[in-house]
This record gives structure tokens, sequence and C-alpha cells, in this order.
């Protein structure tokens, strides 16, 4: 072959080997954020491991268990997940102090699933400053759905405005001249799930609501908005108080011999922490509404998720309550983190987990059947709808469809 030859075919092997190398995908450059290395990935945490709350601790137990079984089956993308989970004692003040302490000294690459309304709307607007993550919010207040406000802030559930309004639909389809009383938490989650209720009720309202009153976290008791409740008439209770608060009310509402319809807030329809404490006796009849599956429920408990779950327990938080919802969450809470870090892939900087955390579409298997956890860079909200229970027996029954339809 001449030399004319010889080039021309250097240059067609040339040709074909650059055509070969653009069709084929590249292999992603590592890009590492703080908390990143070949080995390990640091994710913070905030949760109340003291104080009136500290029954939610339970939750970042669990979580390090989830963290602990996908360490065990060699991490994400050969990555050990090592969890710092802090507590705050449910107090915004030391929810800023532990957020701090997360991104500046220990220099986490995302704070996942912190408990409660004015915890994380104490640390939101410096989460977005810094340029953080503060992914899966464990609180239903709209505020978590705002991208182009906070893009870097993510709920998780269904919003307490979404959930309200169920309720206060159901009210109207099945009781449109009942008398409501509404006990509320004086904060951001309390007057989330009023205004949904209210503005739900619409015109109605006016007439219907014969009392709403709000109880501080701090107080000792809600004896006195309990008998203000019964002494103004009401024959139906929205009550939207959290665990300590709802067992107080379910109790002390049988002792007082008042039995309204009982709408209970999601947030404290656990079976384990809020209807056993307060007697399933004394709650018989009680509906409420909720995303996850209770492990309790006598509907739930041989189902392959609910087994699947058990066996997590067993093996990776055998002092924990395999029954408790709490722990049910933060299991589904890893899952979730574990999910967007894949995704990342060698991506591992906050903007891309953002990214990822912007582009679920998924279901989890302790979330009711039916229901999938789906988000979009303008859509921060991971589920939106909600299934309605009522307890009978010592178990909750699912009752109409899924909500939203």
């Amino acid at each position: 072959m001449n030399k004319d030859g010889e080039r021309a075919g250097l240059s067609r092997r040339a040709t074909l080997a650059l055509g070969l190398a653009t069709a084929l995908p590249a292999r992603a450059q590592k890009a590492y954020g703080p908390g990143v290395s070949d080995t390990e990935i640091k994710i913070g945490n905030i949760l109340p491991y003291s104080g009136p709350a500290s029954s939610y601790g339970t939750m970042g137990k669990a979580l390090q268990g989830y963290f602990n079984k996908v360490n065990a089956q060699g991490g994400v993308n050969g990555r050990k997940l090592r969890l710092l989970s802090l507590d705050d004692g449910y107090n915004p003040a030391k929810t800023v102090e532990q957020a701090r302490k997360l991104v500046e000294q220990e220099e986490v690459l995302f704070i996942g699933a912190v408990l409660g309304t004015a915890t994380n709307l104490a640390i939101q607007k410096y989460m977005n400053a810094k340029k953080v993550p503060q992914l899966f919010v464990q609180s239903g207040a709209s505020r978590w759905n705002d991208p182009k406000a906070f893009p870097w802030t993510m709920g998780f559930q269904t919003s307490y405005q979404v959930e309200a309004a169920i309720h206060a639909r159901h009210i109207l389809q099945h009781a449109p001249a009942a008398k409501i009383g509404v006990l509320y938490q004086n904060d951001d989650l309390g007057k989330d799930y009023l205004k949904g209720f209210l503005e739900a009720l619409g015109d109605k309202a006016k007439a219907m609501v014969v009392a709403q009153l709000s109880y501080e976290f701090s107080d000792p008791t809600i004896d006195s908005q309990l008998v203000q409740l019964r002494a103004a008439g009401a024959d139906t209770f929205f009550n939207v108080s959290t665990p300590k608060f709802a067992a107080m009310a379910i109790r002390r509402s049988a002792e007082m011999g008042w039995k309204p319809t009982h709408y209970l807030a999601s947030v404290s329809a656990s079976l384990q922490s809020v209807i056993k404490p307060a007697g399933i006796e004394n709650a018989q009849g009680v509906i409420t509404a909720t995303f996850m599956r209770d492990p309790s429920e006598t509907a739930e408990r041989d189902t392959p998720e609910v087994r699947e779950f058990s066996a997590f327990m067993a093996q990776y938080y055998p002092e924990g309550n395999p029954y408790e919802t709490l722990n049910a969450l933060a299991y589904s809470m890893g899952q979730l983190m574990e999910k967007v870090l894949q995704q990342a892939g060698e991506q591992l900087t906050r903007e891309n987990v953002m990214r990822q955390a912007a582009a679920l579409d998924l279901t989890l298997p302790m979330v009711r059947a039916g229901m999938r956890v789906k988000t979009g860079p303008g859509d921060y909200a991971p589920l939106e709808q909600l299934q309605m229970l009522r307890l009978k027996g010592d178990t909750y029954e699912r009752f109409g469809p899924i909500l939203p339809s």
C-alpha cells in the first residue's frame, strides 16, 4: 500500500474511532461536594431526642439502621453512608445551632428528614443562603413546595392543607349540619391545618365552626380547651395536635363523657404512640387520613411490604418497635435518600443532589398502595394524596378511595 493509501486508511480508522467515542457515553468525571470522598458520604439529620417530642427520636435510630443495612450491602456506588443525627429538643433555636454545626463544622453533603414545622422554618433561609439541600422535611406545611423562593428545600408528605380539606369535605358530605370544634397547636403546623380546613368549608365555615381554640406546645394540659369545646355544643371534633396532646384529648374527652365525631390529624395517627396510650376503648371511631402503611393494622400485617420492613427492624433496629409508623417513615426516608444518591452517581455535589431530588418517580414499600412519589423542577411535593381510615377495635380500617382521586 502506498503512503497515500496508508494515510487514507488511518484517516478512516480515526474517523471511526471518533464516531464510536461520540456514540458511547463518556465515563463521568467525579465531582464531590462537602462531606463526600471515594469511600464515604456524610448526611446530617436533626430530631428531638429529648424534651416533650422525644417520642420522635426513634426515627433517627431507624434511619441509622437503614444506613447500616445499605452499608452492609456495599453502600451507594461503593461509598458508605455516615449519618450525623443531632438533638434539638424540638426547639427552633437549637435546630439553628445544630444545622450550623452540621453545615459549617461537620460539612455534611445535605441535611435530611428534620422533624417539625417551626424547627424547619427556623433553618430554611439559612439552608437556602448556604445552598445546602434541606431534603424531605418531616412536616406537611405548604411552604416546603416553593422551588422558586426556596430551591434548596423539599418536603415529603402530603400537605396539611390538603389533609384538612379532605376532612372538611367528608364532614360536608356526611354531616352538613355538624357543629365543629377545632383544637390546634398555636404554630405554623396548626395554622396550616386550620387554613386548609376553613377554606374547604367555604361560606359554611362561619355557621358550622362553633369554636376554634389553640394550645401552646409548652402547655401542661388542654383540659380547659376541651371543656370550652364541649360547652360550645360541638358534636364534631377536628383535633390538630401533636402526639402527646392528641393522646390527652382522646383520653380526657372520654373521661368528660364528651363523644363527638373525632377527626384526628395524621401527625398523631399512630396506633403505638397515640391511640394505645390514650386507651383504645376511648378512641373508637376516630377518623384520620394517612399516606403511610401502619405495620400494626390488621390489613397490612401480612403484606410483603410490611413483612420486609419487619425483617429489617429485626436485623437492624431490634430494640425498636416494628409496629411503630414513625420507624416505617424513617425507613422510607432512608430509601429516598439512597435513591437520590444512586441517581447522582459520581456527581456528588449539593447542586446535583438537589437536581436528583427534583427528578424522582417511584413507589416506596411503606407508603400506602396506590400512591407514587413524584417530583419535578417546579414541583417539590413528593406526595399529594391520602387514604382515610377509621379506628375499629384495635386497628384502623380503610374506607373510601385514595384522595384527592
